[in-house]
């Protein structure tokens, strides 16, 4: 095991940047995901700590030792990738044993550490079966086993799941989780899969062109994203986003305003903000007395339902734009469109005129022009502070 440390690490193909002065400290032991959209930069990153890209600036250390300049085979680290890559003119164990048998290791400790490895992975009794002769994830386990039997300090995944079906994604995902328990050491992995981060790291790092946003654990980028990207990236389907500007009496948006005391947020008057609001934080009036802080009521017309199975996702419609020709990506960051997810059981039909609230406690308000986060959850104003706001009316026409 060793704590893994990259210090303004940055990474220049001409006159792109493919890693920005990245800062990361991984703990031993830790389980960390580096995810983002495809070409952020995330596994360049990897790259560098493997050895297989040199940094154009700062250093990277492995434990105490600065492996800036070192060879891959010097730094006590494995990598499996995403193409598996094993060699189809051998069986499991000379797979698995490849790497070892090229270093020159004695065959009894070859032995031991094949069986070892095949045991954690669970490939007992199919060392002498030839690759094709098994599925997508017993040879990404062989992968994995040859790996294992280098006995590294580090373990760098570089979206080892990528290929296979998603039934079998989800299984490898416990299995690799249970292999971290195991072996107790470092694992660096790279995904554009929010699901295998929330669900397999200690922490996740957040990138976007070649730019660390966040790293925290897993719920905390969830529940306190750092700015609008991270927002709008972790959490499927995304947070929906309304524009909106600053008043002294909370936030005004094009169909709804939201009451609250803006004097903690460093900002001023008539700046513009940018409402989010996760899909399961938007509920019914008829559900309203679950909600502990609910907005004011907001009246939209369903426009199309997706049925999922544990829950339906409502499109609604504050305008009467139709979202049938958007993505669910689109629709929660248009300004006229919600996202909401009700229970399966939920009576609600399309084209519906219906009423709804806002959990005020989950809104998150960001700074428009920077995207930064503001604050995560708002307060209800007073009730003299409010008077002015009650006035004119919270639901805009």
């Amino acid at each position: 095991m060793a704590r893994v440390t990259l210090d303004t690490v940055t990474k220049r193909y001409e006159d792109v940047v493919a890693v920005d002065e990245m800062n990361l400290n991984i703990e031993d032991g830790e389980f960390i995901c580096l995810v983002g959209p495809s070409g952020c930069g995330k596994s360049t990153t990897m790259e560098t700590i493997a050895g297989l890209t040199k940094p154009t600036a700062g250093t990277i250390k492995i434990g105490d030792t600065d492996v800036t300049t070192l060879p891959p085979k010097d730094r006590g680290v494995s990598m499996v990738f995403q193409n598996i890559a094993l060699f189809p003119h051998m069986n499991v164990y000379d797979n698995i044993s490849f790497g070892l048998r090229l270093r020159k290791y004695d065959k009894n400790e070859i032995d031991r550490r094949v069986q070892q490895a095949s045991e954690i992975v669970q490939l007992e009794g199919m060392l002498e079966r030839e690759p094709n002769e098994l599925s997508g994830g017993q040879q990404q386990r062989v992968a994995i086993a040859r790996a294992i039997v280098r006995e590294p300090d580090v373990f760098l995944m570089d979206e080892p799941l990528a290929n296979l079906d998603a039934k079998l994604r989800v299984h490898m995902r416990t299995e690799l989780q249970r292999l971290h328990k195991q072996l107790d050491t470092t694992i660096i992995y790279v995904t554009h899969d929010q699901a295998e981060a929330m669900t397999m790291s200690d922490r996740i790092a957040v990138i976007n062109s070649g730019e660390l946003q966040q790293i925290d654990p897993p719920l905390t980028c969830y529940n306190e994203p750092a700015n609008l990207f991270v927002a709008g990236f972790i959490g499927s389907p995304s947070m929906n986003f309304v524009e909106g500007t600053l008043t002294a009496g909370g936030v005004e948006t094009e169909h709804f305003d939201l009451a609250f005391d803006p004097s903690a947020i460093e900002t001023t008057v008539g700046d513009g903000v940018t409402v989010g609001i996760r899909p399961e934080d938007i509920h019914l009036t008829s559900n309203a007395n679950q909600v502990g802080d609910a907005s004011d009521v907001i009246e939209a017309r369903t426009d199309v339902l997706e049925p999922m199975g544990d829950q339906i996702f409502v499109y609604l419609s504050l305008d009467g734009t139709s979202a049938e020709m958007m993505t669910s990506d689109e629709a929660s960051s248009s300004s006229s469109q919600l996202l909401m997810s009700v229970d399966p059981d939920t009576d609600i039909s399309e084209e519906e005129s219906v009423s709804v609230v806002l959990d005020r406690s989950k809104i998150h308000l960001f700074d428009t022009a920077s995207g930064e986060a503001l604050v995560h959850g708002i307060k209800q104003l007073s009730a003299a502070a409010a008077q002015p706001e009650a006035e004119s009316g919270g639901q805009r026409e």
